[in-house]
Parts: C-alpha cells; structure tokens; sequence
C-alpha cells in the first residue's frame, strides 16, 4: 500500500490532503473525534501515486461508508499553522489541501468511523460552530463563481496573514 504524502521532521509537519465538501438537505458534512474541539472537512492525506480525485473519493467512503462523485474542484487552501492541543500538539504544520464540492445524494447520513464520527451542521448555523477551515461560511457563498485560493497563516495561534483569492471559470459557450 502506497504511504501518505505527509512527513514530520522535527517539530515541522507537511501533509498533502484531499477533502470533500458535502452538503446535503441544507446542512454539511463534518468530522469530528473525541480528541478535538472543533470540526473538520471529510477527508485525509493523498497517498504517492494517488491524484487528489481519486484520493477524495477513498477518503469520503472510508470516513462516511459511502459513495460520492465528485462535482468539482471547489478551492485549494494552503494552511500554515502551529497547534496548542490534540495530535498536532507542539507542531509548526504545513497544510496543502484540495476541496472537492460532491455531487449530492439527496439524503443525510449517520456514521462512525474509528474515532471519528459524522455531523450534519446546518449551513444557517455554521458561524455559531468551531469549523475548519474558519473561512467555510464565506467559501460556501461562492462555490459557483469558480476555483477559490485559500491561505491561512498562523504562528501560535494567532492569524498573521490570510487572503482570498478566486480564478474566474467561464463557462464553454452553448452548441
């Protein structure tokens, strides 16, 4: 089996990841585990020789046990930050992830995975949860305007840059 695209040196972390962006009867579909508290996107590290695509889609069913297309690619964030708490406790981290909007199902779900268990928040509600990326609100907003550059950068908790970015898609003209 192929290993992750994710190393540590020291107290330096990188990690390539793939995660989906799940939104079915007006809610989205979050992680969470016992040792966190806050909620994260489905998803995990892409493996050598995996595209994100295909890496999402193993992720998806691995984390929900279920099977989802992908619509498209939604936005790519780069994320440097260092966490206090959890698994990442003491780490500088170095995060590339590709955000992949599902095609959806049209029903919610309920699962649990190892640790990590399934939630539905519902998007009128999303500002009053503690959810990664912090900018999924205002990125849901614009999930059609096209392809969305994320960049957080955060040194011991506190933000220190952060942009947003979007690359306009124009669509094929009609035959």
């Amino acid at each position: 089996m192929a290993k992750d695209i994710s190393y540590t040196q020291g107290q330096e972390r990188f990690r390539y990841r793939a995660a989906a962006v799940i939104i079915e009867e007006e809610a989205l579909c979050v992680i969470s585990s016992p040792s966190e508290d806050y909620f994260y996107s489905v998803g995990g590290a892409v493996r050598f020789g995996e595209t994100s695509e295909e890496a999402v889609r193993r992720e998806v069913f691995e984390e929900t046990g279920q099977r989802y297309e992908i619509e498209k690619l939604a936005f790519v964030h780069e994320n440097l930050f260092s966490n206090s708490t959890g698994i990442l406790k003491g780490l500088e981290c170095h995060e590339i992830c590709f955000y992949y909007l599902m095609k959806p199902h049209g029903k919610q779900f309920d699962y649990q995975h190892n640790q990590e268990q399934v939630y539905w928040i519902p998007l009128t509600d999303l500002e009053n949860y503690k959810v990664f990326p912090k900018e999924i609100t205002h990125i849901l907003k614009h999930l059609q305007i096209g392809i969305q550059h994320i960049i957080s950068k955060k040194e011991s908790g506190t933000e220190i840059g952060h942009s947003l970015e979007f690359d306009f898609v124009v669509p094929p003209p009609h035959s």
